[in-house]
């Protein structure tokens, strides 16, 4: 079965490139056939910097798919907001484009890894949302949260939101790279843990520093 996943991150920084490089290369490892893909990218231009990252993480080279801009039908220049990039470089984001450019991906792979730009607020015009999208494709997600200072904060306002919009969780991803105070990290996890333990026990919080070599990694790679 064809699949696609959005990955999101709770905020800008917080390690939601890294993860979908990763994911990626684990599904590879699995045997399957899949591709990542990068929403809009702002600031470079060119092929999408974090599809270069992607890659450099999955140890493969730049895709036919990379240079031809299917895995990436937005790259502004601006470092902003897309709808304001897209603004700064007279452009607009036409949503269509990108499930086009999604659906030709998945003909050739059987998993596609789309990666959002900022967190699942962030306006990809106007008036359209990141959360909008995914609800609208109805996509499942796969949410990344960081260990530093206020990613509680940040985790379960993201994970309300998604509530609200009726948009399905189908993990969560803990990173603790860099793991800048192990004191905090350690019980913002558990925190988090004990969060969705009580509202959304179906949700599975993973920690991504043994990315690859931890049980827990491993079956959720196998479940996408």
């Amino acid at each position: 079965m064809k699949r696609a996943y959005f990955i999101s991150g709770i905020d800008t920084d917080c390690g939601k490139t890294y993860i979908t490089g990763l994911l990626g290369y684990q599904l590879q490892k699995a045997g399957k056939k899949v591709i990542t893909s990068k929403l809009i990218q702002t600031g470079c231009i060119g092929i999408s910097d974090d599809i270069k990252e992607h890659r450099r993480i999955m140890e493969i080279d730049i895709l036919p798919e990379d240079t031809a801009g299917l895995t990436c039908p937005y790259v502004f220049s601006f470092p902003a907001s897309p709808h304001l990039s897209a603004e700064l470089d007279g452009k607009t984001v036409d949503l269509e484009e990108i499930n086009k450019a999604s659906n030709q991906l998945l003909e050739n792979y059987d998993i596609l890894l789309m990666e959002g730009a900022g967190g699942l607020m962030v306006p990809l015009n106007t008036y359209y949302l990141t959360l909008d999208y995914i609800r609208d494709q109805m996509l499942p997600l796969i949410l990344v949260c960081s260990s530093k200072l206020g990613s509680i904060n940040q985790t379960l306002m993201s994970i309300e939101m998604c509530k609200k919009y009726s948009v399905y969780i189908h993990g969560i991803i803990y990173n603790r790279l860099p793991d800048t105070h192990p004191i905090i990290a350690e019980d913002s996890f558990q925190y988090i843990q004990k969060y969705l333990n009580e509202t959304m026990p179906e949700v599975p919080l993973i920690h991504s520093d043994s990315l690859g070599k931890n049980i827990e990694i491993t079956n959720f790679v196998d479940q996408l």
